[in-house]
């Protein structure tokens, strides 16, 4: 199947072929990009007015029709314009994933505004800090985010302030209705390709969170990769192995539906999910907050073909006691990106729901999406790869000194195309360090193989470093979830006064009855990995791991809670 893949991608990345790849000089770099993408955002959002009376948002008892929502957004756009708001400026998006956020996005784009994500979990000075480091002239909150902004009036000014779902009227807050009222067509504007669309704030460990600059370039390309992955890939499982192959893929079969699991202030559910459903005609199905029961009751209500989530979410959905009870017989993608999908769940996936195909997509917000992505069989067959990386991206592995490395070697993954991101708002420094000459260091490392797939072994600051030994925390988080007892576990670094580091690895177990000791869990450790990568340091946790708003889980903030003395 692997002939035909290489088959497949050079007759549709090849002259005249759908997903042709050219090359475009952007901010004096020449770069690979899709001929046939749409130029910006706002001819996406108006290539998808054909779609009319399909559903499109779905939240709770609301819907959205295609046609309702672009009524709205034209509202909206309009809006903007006549309170001064114009291209090239700011608005705040700060919410829950209700529909409004996607409406208030596509009001954005689509006149060459620039969205702000600005992360719900932030705490009142955290928003405080992204709306003086962004400069919104506009804030669309709902009612928790107004209250935790209320207090920093330093930071508001005088911005115009939305609220969105806000039980009562409050004071210099203008309700959201305003905004959607109207009828009119969506105003003409000229957008730029290389145009801000949005500002994505990085989740860093480290210092104030960077404001990365998504250009609509970048992310309609992004969108682009998307289609041409579900494309090169059923072609080629077709060739190999028939038209009846199951290739995981939303197109044909039922009308495709996403169920939005993950934060639209990042670009997994708002790039790859939302923009690639909203081109496809597809359905955006909202919830509240992540619940693993709720989301089961959702697949079988709405129809879901598509759940994208961290593996944490997917993990949950199959250990749930509901999921044998709920018809999941719609789904015909399941797995996620935002962290790396352990070997052992790709095949839980694959052998629990009889539609569904395993898939994941490995990517940054400052490509603006996915760099690879990969699913069915070859994921199966790959299941510690996360693909191939995209057509419109150049690849390279370096190591210490910058020198590129031979496949198979391990080092810094860099990329390099039309999806990388213009820079870091007000941080040019940041941008210097991270791209250089169009190359973006993404901190990851990894390695090639001989048939172009990416394996990421590990984030370049999660290693534990023991007496001189690299050890990839993401190894032997892959060799904890082999066990079947094991439901949630991370690995990281604890300070060692003789070798530097110790491994140590908090863990929560699932409700089996056998559940193993310390020494029982490492010696099962010890059949998979070296004998010092096995954890010093072992902490059995009752409760769920700490998780940032994306679903990962937060080693730092674990590694300053958890006192080694209190390890087993």
């Amino acid at each position: 199947m692997y002939e035909q893949l290489r088959e497949a991608w050079t007759a549709l990345t090849g002259p005249d072929g759908k997903f042709e790849i050219v090359e475009t000089e952007v901010r004096g770099q020449k770069i690979r990009e899709y001929k046939n993408a749409p130029p910006t955002l706002r001819r996406l959002w108006q290539i998808s007015a054909a779609h009319g009376k399909r559903e499109y948002l779905v939240y709770e008892g609301e819907r959205w029709t295609f046609e309702r929502a672009h009524r709205e957004v034209a509202s909206i756009a309009q809006w903007f314009l006549d309170r001064g708001v114009e291209p090239g400026d700011r608005v705040a998006i700060a919410m829950r994933n209700y529909p409004e956020w996607m409406l208030a996005y596509w009001g954005c784009t689509s006149i060459g505004v620039a969205a702000v994500g600005m992360n719900a979990w932030w705490t009142g000075p955290e928003l405080a800090f992204g709306i003086q480091d962004s400069n919104p002239k506009v804030i669309i909150a709902d009612a928790e985010r107004l209250e935790r902004i209320a207090e920093h009036a330093d930071a508001l000014g005088d911005r115009i302030l939305i609220g969105v779902r806000i039980p009562e009227d409050r004071a210099h807050v203008l309700p959201w209705q305003q905004l959607v009222e109207g009828t009119c067509p969506l105003p003409e504007i000229e957008v730029d390709p290389d145009d801000d669309a949005c500002i994505f704030y990085t989740s860093g460990t480290t210092g104030r969170p960077k404001g990365a600059q998504l250009t609509h370039r970048g992310c309609v390309n992004n969108v682009t990769s998307m289609t041409f992955f579900s494309n090169v890939q059923a072609m080629a499982l077709e060739a190999a192995r028939g038209p009846h192959v199951k290739t995981g893929s939303f197109e044909g079969g039922a009308s495709p539906a996403a169920l939005v699991t993950t934060p639209l202030f990042h670009v997994t559910a708002n790039n790859c999910v939302a923009q690639s459903m909203t081109l496809a005609g597809g359905k955006l199905v909202h919830m509240y907050k992540w619940d693993a029961g709720e989301a089961l009751r959702l697949v079988e209500a709405e129809k879901i073909t598509a759940l994208s989530g961290v593996p944490v979410m997917v993990r949950e959905l199959l250990a749930h006691p509901d999921f044998p009870k709920r018809d999941t017989s719609t789904l015909q993608s399941l797995g996620g990106g935002g962290a790396q999908l352990q070997p052992d769940l790709v095949q839980k996936i694959d052998d629990s729901v009889q539609t569904a195909r395993p898939n994941t997509g490995y990517g940054m917000t400052e490509t603006c999406g996915i760099i690879t992505s990969i699913s069915a069989d070859f994921f199966v067959d790959r299941p510690e790869s996360c693909g191939r990386a995209m057509p419109c991206f150049e690849t390279k592995v370096i190591g210490a000194d910058g020198e590129t490395l031979a496949k198979g070697e391990v080092g810094e993954l860099c990329v390099r195309g039309a999806q990388i991101i213009k820079g870091y708002l007000n941080r040019p420094d940041a941008t210097a360090e991270t791209i250089e000459k169009g190359w973006l260091r993404t901190g990851d490392i990894a390695r090639l193989d001989e048939e172009e797939f990416i394996y990421i072994v590990d984030r370049a600051k999660d290693m534990v470093l023991r007496g001189g030994e690299n050890i990839f925390c993401a190894e032997v988080e892959m060799a904890l979830f082999a066990h079947d007892a094991v439901a949630e576990c991370t690995v990281f670094g604890v300070p060692d006064d003789r070798l530097g580091e110790e491994v140590g690895a908090a863990v929560v177990f699932s409700s089996n009855p056998d559940l193993p000791s310390a020494e029982q869990l490492r010696s099962f450790l010890a059949e998979r990995v070296a004998r010092f990568k096995i954890p010093r340091y072992l902490w059995f946790l009752d409760d769920a791991l700490p998780r940032n708003a994306s679903g990962k889980f937060l080693k730092r903030e674990l590694r300053d809670r958890l006192d080694p003395s209190d390890a087993a």
